[in-house]
């Protein structure tokens, strides 16, 4: 509790707003072991009914060491990031290849759903100073924070670092207020006119949009803005192409085409922003593991997108 009378909201403000309007008891963990984060919701004490003391360990990320492929395509996905420029990472292994390839940057800003490890290494070896932002100057702003230990610390009473309500965080409309928005997301299968699949394969529900779909818009239209979904060419140890003809029978579209504006795999970078069919097709294939890419030819030319 703060000398107010309130108590803070840590690590996550994705719906917990929401959920405090909604709920008639409420029932407060409190553990020394997580930080205290600012620009968070602060609960007054008369709106909590119970408190709980722990002192249990709190929850880290994983953190896995890329492999040649992935450092290959985060390599091409930094190729495309600037001094300057506000970005936004998912989560995994090749976000975390990305912001270590932006170590040596300058000027660089954060506006994202998740603040994980990797972008709190680029805060505290300088890289990220938010200082050519016009959308919260000087600041960093996420929904949400998992990661190691040494990012906790790091945001722990950081005046330089503030959490909001995802709805606020990932609405495309303030997304877009900052300009040379960079995206970068990631995708499990993308057909050849360049709509993005994210979540549904096989037939099986495989994950959720996330914030992808609200940052690929906001990214597009922002002024310098660039949206780029990263993914590996291939799947189940390079058997199938990730880049097909046609999404899979019943999957669904996580990104429409039309919103889509950088392909990046380790094979190089396709920019099909305002390209016909016939260039979101060419480039496509370019990106494309070479073992399946006549075979992507010929599908498009029988199917008549190319």
């Amino acid at each position: 509790m703060d000398e107010y009378g309130c108590v803070c909201m840590s690590m996550s403000q994705q719906m917990e707003l929401e959920m405090l309007d909604l709920c008639d008891t409420v029932i407060l963990e409190v553990n020394d072991k997580i930080p205290r984060t600012l620009g968070t919701i602060r609960v007054p004490v008369e709106k909590v009914t119970y408190f709980i003391h722990s002192d249990a360990e709190i929850s880290h990320a994983p953190q896995e060491e890329p492999d040649d492929v992935t450092r290959r395509i985060a390599d091409n996905v930094a190729s495309l990031i600037n001094d300057g420029d506000t970005i936004q990472l998912g989560i995994g292994t090749l976000p975390d290849a990305v912001a270590e390839n932006l170590t040596d940057h300058h000027d660089l800003g954060i506006y994202t759903e998740m603040i994980g490890s990797s972008m709190g290494k680029l805060m505290w070896c300088g890289a990220v100073n938010n200082s050519r932002k016009r959308f919260y100057q000087g600041r960093t702003i996420g929904a949400f924070a998992w990661g190691s230990q040494k990012l906790y610390n790091f945001l722990d009473g950081n005046p330089m670092v503030e959490l909001f309500p995802a709805a606020y965080v990932n609405n495309p409309f303030n997304i877009m207020k900052n300009d040379n928005m960079v995206s970068v997301n990631t995708a499990l299968q993308i057909d050849l006119t360049g709509q993005v699949c994210s979540e549904y394969i096989g037939g099986r529900q495989y994950s959720g949009t996330g914030g992808a779909t609200d940052f690929a818009y906001g990214a597009y239209h922002a002024k310098g803005g660039k949206g780029i979904i990263a993914m590996r060419s291939t799947a189940r140890g390079g058997t199938i192409s990730r880049i097909v003809p046609y999404l899979d029978r019943g999957a669904v579209v996580s990104i429409q085409r039309n919103i889509v504006d950088y392909i990046v795999t380790e094979y190089g970078v396709a920019h099909i922003r305002d390209g016909s069919i016939r260039q979101r097709v060419e480039g496509l294939i370019s990106v494309a593991h070479p073992d399946f890419r006549d075979e992507l030819r010929r599908q498009a030319r029988e199917n008549e997108i190319w």
